[in-house]
């Protein structure tokens, strides 16, 4: 995972910097006339003149890099404030200072941290990345912990099934738990069978035999905040298997499990005044004799019979389990993430996640923290009446029903079967990966919604 105090730096070092200097289309003309002639020819070359996105670059008396002009949008037009971190993946090593306004300025430096991102695992590491000075009104410890835990999701994610199994996220899950002295636990084997047989069976084809990990920290009279997190190292789809080009990204259907565990991360670092409980049914979703098949009816923790209409709805029912049990203990908040349907890529598309909630309050005060921390979601309905689209003829709920409509909402309300007492429950549908790069936003794994969930739960629950 890249270190992210490498590319910001602390406020003290200004010497030897290069400035970055924002200007509009219209204050350009001003910028413009305070340059000596050959700046002014050289950046016409470049054809700058304060477009919005575009930079130019100015050349000192000794030729080394001595200004960057950077184009911003006109205020009635905000863009997003990452388009700031393209310069990071432009201009030339060196270390940065940012002389001048730029609006969403903590947004804009995450941004260009995020940018800095590489998941180098398996190739050669690439040249550096250029460094910015953290200006002087920027928390600058917030934003590593954000970026780190940012970058350690990217890893998960990034990482082929091979080195990702249901061994290695307990390992993952054991080294954010073990930093803050939670306390972990596993439940694998007879036990598991016996009281989460949903996770039993979506994982018992693998040889990788399938888990419940548990961490709580903090103490036990503070109010409870439950994260649950989908961890299929890998989806086959089961017997109704997926076609090949179904399979090219499943190495990603853990990303909620990694999500989580960042979200859970940035909580510990924070220190907030909760009681944090963090569940992970960790499994991988193959194929052999011993497999669950469609048709099968499965008795669920909570006493629930699921029939399994469809093999490759597989997460939703070892997040039944996962849920069931974390609800026993009636949460002050529960917050389950998971990479759930196609259905939800299909209605928002792969960088709007979706999130169900029956608490109005607390879906205002997420959809208030995404717009501040640049990290966006949009509410969907729990249509009640869309339950008959997951009746079965033989059993309480039909894990995937035979309708195709509303995938998403049909999935969202099957996880809300297993939760009654928690006192505020949210489900987020995420995709949990960056299919077109942009910038803060690198192909690959990414982490969603875990910056907007941060503020709510800060917000709540501070020191």
């Amino acid at each position: 995972m890249p270190d992210p105090s490498l590319v910001l730096l602390p406020v003290a070092r200004n010497r030897g910097t290069i400035p970055i200097v924002p200007v509009t289309a219209q204050s350009w003309p001003k910028a413009e006339r305070a340059l000596d002639r050959p700046g002014r020819t050289w950046l016409k070359t470049q054809g700058f003149a304060g477009q919005p996105g575009r930079h130019g670059l100015l050349a000192g008396k000794s030729g080394d890099l001595a200004k960057v002009f950077y184009g911003l949008p006109e205020a009635a037009k905000p863009g997003d404030p990452f388009e700031f971190a393209r310069l990071a993946r432009v201009l030339p090593d060196g270390v940065y200072r940012i002389d001048g306004d730029l609006p969403g300025l903590p947004n804009a430096i995450l941004g260009w941290l995020l940018e800095s991102y590489r998941f180098e695992r398996y190739r050669a590491a690439s040249s550096p990345f250029p460094r910015l000075v953290c200006p002087a009104d920027v928390d600058r410890a917030a934003l590593l912990r954000m970026a780190a835990a940012h970058f350690m999701v990217r890893d998960l994610v990034n990482t082929p099934s091979a080195d990702m199994g249901p061994d290695e996220l307990e390992k993952a899950a054991r080294r954010v738990a073990g930093k803050h002295r939670a306390r972990l636990r596993v439940v694998a084997g007879e036990r598991l069978r016996r009281d989460f047989p949903m996770i039993h069976a979506v994982g018992q084809a693998s040889p990788r035999r399938p888990r419940l990990i548990d961490f709580t920290w903090g103490p036990a009279r503070a109010p409870k905040v439950t994260l649950v997190g989908k961890g299929v190292c890998f989806d086959t789809g089961g017997l109704d298997i997926k076609p090949a080009s179904g399979m090219l990204t499943m190495k990603k259907d853990m990303g909620g499990a990694a999500n989580v565990l960042g979200l859970a991360r940035m909580i510990m670092e924070a220190k907030l005044r909760l009681r944090l409980r963090v569940l992970i049914p960790a499994v991988e979703n193959s194929i052999a004799g011993n497999a669950f098949r469609p048709g099968d009816v499965l008795t669920s923790r909570k006493g629930i019979r699921v029939e399994i209409g469809n093999t490759d709805a597989e997460g939703r029912l070892i997040l039944g389990d996962a849920l069931a049990l974390a609800d026993e203990e009636s949460p002050d908040l529960l917050i389950d993430m998971a990479t759930l349907t196609g259905a939800a890529r299909v209605a928002l598309g792969p960088d709007l996640p979706p999130f169900y909630t029956s608490d109005d309050g607390l879906a205002d005060a997420l959809a208030r923290h995404a717009r501040t921390a640049n990290d966006p979601m949009w509410r969907m309905p729990l249509w009640t009446p869309y339950y008959a689209l997951i009746e079965s003829n033989i059993a309480e709920l039909n894990n995937a029903g035979e309708s195709g409509f509303a995938g998403s909402v049909t999935a969202a309300l099957f996880l809300k079967r297993f939760v009654e007492r928690a006192r505020s429950y949210a489900h987020f549908d995420i995709f949990a990966w960056t299919p077109i790069a942009r910038p803060g936003r690198p192909r690959g794994g990414e982490a969603q919604a875990i910056h907007a969930l941060f503020g709510v739960i800060a917000e709540r629950y501070a020191k």
